[in-house]
């Protein structure tokens, strides 16, 4: 079911998008934004009627209340469409030739901005920009503007059985070599160490193992490659430790992003997503924890990708003033909704910073623990400026890399040329 987890695999190396760096230390109310000159028409003007698109979430009773925030709207008619199976491609096809959809969900693309197909939103997130972490706009944010406001953020973690860990006298892996370790440690008795995905771990651990590192996809200001550097070879070369010591579960029923793996007791240890709390709680009780993707060694980071959608306007809409202002009132103004949006359907972080306070889901135990590695420890997976020409070249080196033993150096550095020539490409 295409769902907020999908979103996070849309890079194809792992979870797309946004992440939270620093803190601004607020927490409780939201700060009040001021008003935007595109608000409301007079109660006499005749109404306009926007389409709003959303893909098809996974989670009962979304669908539901966008329809109802939507109807609850003052300026304008807003028409809500749920948009199953692949909304990605539907979206590129419409921002091309149509003014349908006015308002979607989305993360940009410098493509999308070069070729003028969505419209800015500095002067709709300007009173509470602050208010979101600059990793998390950085996803939605190309050449200094930002193009969607982000509405609810997702991440992935590393989840273990407490009790398994203990009888096996493994304490919860900090380094990736303490990870590979315990994953052989764990691995007896019918139940393998780790579990990271059916392919081995090459779509969800490519980021973090890069991060792992200190490295990343892009740096300075997304002009350059991030990962051009031996120790990328090193940290990614680690994928094919853990493919061939028999330690990771490959061939589960479900996929990563599905909890059965943990809950079924065929893996101690899941790379997985926070929505899975839940189930994880009510399988396990407190006998859970939850980690960060483990540093590479004392230079590198612990890391978690984070992903969020945001509310974008397409640049072709009959309507733009008036989308950008229905844009403002529900992801700007509307706190109370933006906060049920994220916590009550399924389990993520706000978007917003000062709202992750007040979700009494994040306050306790592994979910405040996700909360504080998602302002701490995140990081955007590729972000605008990452092509897929370039992920799909990452993506096949570090598969070579982990399931052929194929040569890290010589892998890499095929990937580091078509990523270097993606750039050469959008920016001369």
């Amino acid at each position: 079911m295409h769902n907020r987890r999908t979103f996070l695999a849309l890079a194809g190396v792992g979870a797309l998008a946004a992440a939270c760096g620093s803190n601004t230390g607020r927490q409780g109310t939201a700060p009040p934004s001021t008003a935007y000159s595109a608000g409301p028409p007079p109660s006499d003007a005749p109404k306009v009627t926007l389409q709003q698109w959303y893909h098809a979430y996974g989670e009962d009773g979304v669908q539901e209340a966008v329809k109802r925030y939507a109807a609850s709207y003052p300026g304008a008619s807003v028409n809500v469409q749920w948009n199953p199976g692949d909304y990605d491609s539907k979206i590129v096809t419409a921002l091309q030739n149509s003014a349908v959809p006015d308002v979607f969900e989305a993360q940009v693309k410098i493509d999308w901005v070069r070729q003028n197909q969505v419209v800015s939103l500095d002067d709709v997130i300007a009173p509470v920009r602050n208010d979101f972490s600059p990793a998390v706009l950085a996803a939605q944010t190309v050449e200094g503007k930002v193009y969607g406001i982000p509405q609810a953020v997702d991440t992935q973690v590393l989840f273990y059985r407490k009790s398994l860990l203990q009888a096996a006298g493994v304490q919860p892996p900090q380094t990736v070599d303490e990870l590979i370790d315990a994953a052989a440690k764990l691995t007896k008795d019918g139940v393998k160490g780790f579990f990271a995905g059916n392919d081995g771990g090459v779509a969800v651990l490519t980021g973090p193992l890069l991060w792992s590192a200190g490295l990343d996809y892009l740096k300075n200001g997304n002009r350059e490659v991030g990962f051009d550097d031996p120790r990328a070879a090193t940290a990614l070369a680690k994928l094919h430790t853990l493919n061939a010591n028999g330690s990771l579960l490959l061939g589960a029923p479900a996929d990563w992003s599905d909890p059965g793996a943990f809950v079924d007791g065929l893996a101690a240890m899941q790379w997985t997503g926070l929505w899975n709390v839940p189930k994880i709680r009510q399988a396990f009780d407190d006998d859970f924890g939850v980690l960060p993707f483990p540093r590479l060694d004392a230079t590198g980071a612990p890391s978690v990708p984070v992903g969020a959608y945001g509310a974008m306007v397409n640049a072709k809409s009959a309507h733009v003033a008036e989308a950008k202002a229905f844009v403002k009132w529900l992801w700007i103004d509307k706190t109370d909704d933006q906060l049920e949006f994220a916590t009550k359907f399924g389990f993520h972080v706000p978007a917003r910073q000062s709202l992750v306070g007040q979700a009494n889901s994040l306050a306790t135990g592994p979910a405040a623990d996700a909360a504080r590695f998602v302002r701490e420890n995140g990081h955007l997976v590729g972000g605008p400026v990452w092509t897929q020409q370039s992920n799909t070249a990452l993506s096949d080196a570090v598969a070579k890399i982990a399931k052929e033993g194929a040569d890290p150096v010589e892998q890499t550095k095929t990937a580091v040329g078509v990523a270097q020539a993606e750039l050469k490409r959008l920016f001369g």
